[in-house]
């Protein structure tokens, strides 16, 4: 069986938050939100190793949580970039030789399922790449600099992409240092590999799966997650 590989990206200063704790520190349920997403793959029989890419200088307390929660599939805690794009890029150059497969995921994602991750894998491995993705809820406008309203594009061909996101390791490389050549910073790694020439497909996922970003999205998760804690007691 193909291996396969998680890069877990948590380097970022979350300064949406506001105050001076990063985003992926900030206690959900009495643990850090990475932690919760480390977890989350921690638990998944799919995934063989994570790679943590964390900013400078937290690479002590990211490895503090490996330890305290028991986290053996994190194989390597190594530094990100700059930007996320160089982040992922050097999670991807610390990743084990034998991966195959990597899954790139954002480290304020607690909430990702096994389920979610497996019907992404398996439409990578069919179609070359994919992400998870829910539909827009909200009719969305294309808005010019000064606030006109451009174009509305049709709601039912909009998706808001997730992660994880999964591709060949080879693949997600190669669109990397294409983009690297040619000096292009995109969003997320799928647009890379898109503009690379390769097709990526949706998988449809859940709301669920929510990137915590601002005070209201961590007082969502909390009540998530408390709902979940019950249920499982019930």
């Amino acid at each position: 069986m193909e291996q396969v590989g998680v890069i877990v990206v948590a380097a970022g200063k979350g300064l949406r938050m506001g105050g001076q704790v990063p985003k992926q520190h900030l206690p959900l349920a009495g643990k850090p939100v990475l932690a919760r997403t480390l977890e989350a793959f921690e638990h998944m029989e799919q995934v063989h190793s994570v790679v943590l890419v964390v900013g400078p200088g937290d690479e002590a307390r990211c490895s503090g949580y490996i330890a305290r929660y028991g986290l053996r599939k994190v194989h390597a805690v190594v530094t990100g970039g700059a930007e996320r794009q160089a982040s992922v890029y050097q999670g991807l150059l610390a990743l084990d030789p034998e991966v195959e497969w990597v899954l790139v995921h954002d480290g304020v994602r607690p909430f990702v399922t096994p389920e979610e991750t497996a019907e992404c894998l398996a439409a990578a491995r069919k179609h070359g790449a994919a992400v998870v993705a829910v539909p827009v809820k909200d009719t969305v406008k294309i808005v010019e600099p000064d606030g006109k309203i451009a174009s509305t594009p049709d709601r039912s061909t909009v998706w808001a992409i997730q992660t994880p996101q999964a591709f060949r390791v080879r693949d997600l490389a190669a669109a990397h240092e294409l983009a690297m050549r040619e000096s292009f910073t995109g969003t997320d790694d799928a647009m890379l590999v898109e503009r690379a020439g390769q097709a990526v497909y949706v998988v449809r996922g859940g709301y669920h799966n929510l990137k915590i970003t601002t005070p209201e999205d961590l007082e969502w998760a909390e009540y998530r997650l408390n709902a979940m804690e019950r249920g499982k007691d019930a």
